[in-house]
């Protein structure tokens, strides 16, 4: 597909307010599809908003923050998700949605969350981050496989990985392996590593700009990166948790959202400073000659020496059988959680 117009949304939540959240969500759509926007990517967890407070202050002071996270944290079949897909489906948009999910199996659980909706609201794709990254592991528990995929849409073959996970080598590969065209990345608006007056605070937009570049040229594909944006009500809320929160996150540099095409390089505007929507114009065509140089899940490889395996079971704690006896009408099992 030629002239495919793709956003991504560098924007802030409604921080810690779900409802509001998705409100934005909502507009946000109506605003890229206005201008003309097939395909618009959201933020890591940015329902309702990333849990930097960890990074600020010792976990045994954030319990409160913990219990509001989740109580504005939504399900993947959950009214909340519906709204977002009937909004998809009056644009006739593709949208990739980062949440805090909910799940049936605890009322303590919490996961760092992706949704790939298709044009009628459909969901194509339900992801969980592996593995949360440094003190993220206080708040979200470890997904599983069962969102490695690289999806079918009618806007050309789409697979998506959270923060890190974009770090991972056998992740992407996993995603190229599987004629990914459209890689979606997702981070946060800010990732805090040392205290202010250190040195050797993680630059998150350096990283991104080496990971970003990195996979579109390996897997020749476009890299749709879209970044949380902290606003001025995010930074008063974070800043007030203690003397120096508010001087960690100054010092601490910001994420940033931009557009890569399959040699690496940006195709689009980068947003850092500036809250709003990144756009490109992109020709999927454009993926298929450099593979002719490095197709890595192709010629350019030896699968008689390399093999990869990928576990995509959903993983759950427990499964129950039924003894139906004589039952006219068994109880069938159910899996609660939604799978992709």
């Amino acid at each position: 597909m030629s002239d495919l117009k793709v956003a991504a949304a560098h924007v802030a939540p409604v921080f810690l307010d779900l409802n509001a959240t998705i409100e934005k969500v909502c507009s946000i759509i109506h605003e890229a599809s206005a201008n003309g926007a097939k395909l618009i990517a959201f933020p890591e967890t940015f329902v309702p908003g990333f849990p930097v407070w960890s990074a600020l202050r010792s976990p045994i002071y954030n319990h409160d923050l913990f219990r509001k996270l989740l109580a504005n944290s939504m399900r993947i079949d959950g009214v909340e998700m519906s709204c977002v897909r009937e909004a998809v489906a009056e644009h006739q948009v593709i949208v990739s949605l980062g949440f805090n999910e909910t799940s049936s199996h605890s009322v303590g659980t919490l996961y760092n969350s992706n949704a790939l909706l298709d044009r009628d609201g459909t969901i194509l794709n339900h992801h969980r981050k592996l593995v949360p990254t440094f003190y993220e592991k206080l708040t979200w528990s470890p997904g599983d496989g069962a969102g490695l995929r690289v999806c079918e849409a009618s806007c050309g073959r789409i697979g998506m990985l959270i923060c890190g996970e974009n770090t991972n080598p056998l992740a992407r590969y996993t995603m190229m392996a599987q004629a990914e065209q459209i890689h979606i990345s997702t981070y946060p608006p800010v990732w805090p590593t040392h205290g202010p007056n250190e040195s050797g605070n993680y630059d998150l937009a350096h990283a991104i700009r080496l990971r970003a570049g990195a996979h579109s040229f390996e897997a020749k594909a476009f890299n749709i990166v879209s970044s949380g944006y902290m606003d001025e009500a995010m930074f008063q809320q974070l800043s007030a948790l203690g003397t120096d929160a508010g001087d960690i996150l100054q010092a601490s540099p910001r994420s940033i959202s931009v557009i890569t095409g399959p040699n690496g390089v940006a195709v689009s505007d980068e947003l850092r400073e500036d809250e709003g929507i990144v756009y490109a114009d992109i020709d999927l065509t454009d993926c298929i000659e450099p593979k002719q140089f490095h197709d890595i899940s192709g010629g350019y490889n030896r699968f008689d020496i390399f093999q990869l395996t990928v576990n995509r079971d959903s993983q759950r704690p427990v499964r129950f059988t039924e003894d139906t006896g004589s039952q006219t009408h068994p109880i069938e099992e159910r899996e609660t959680d939604s799978d992709a």
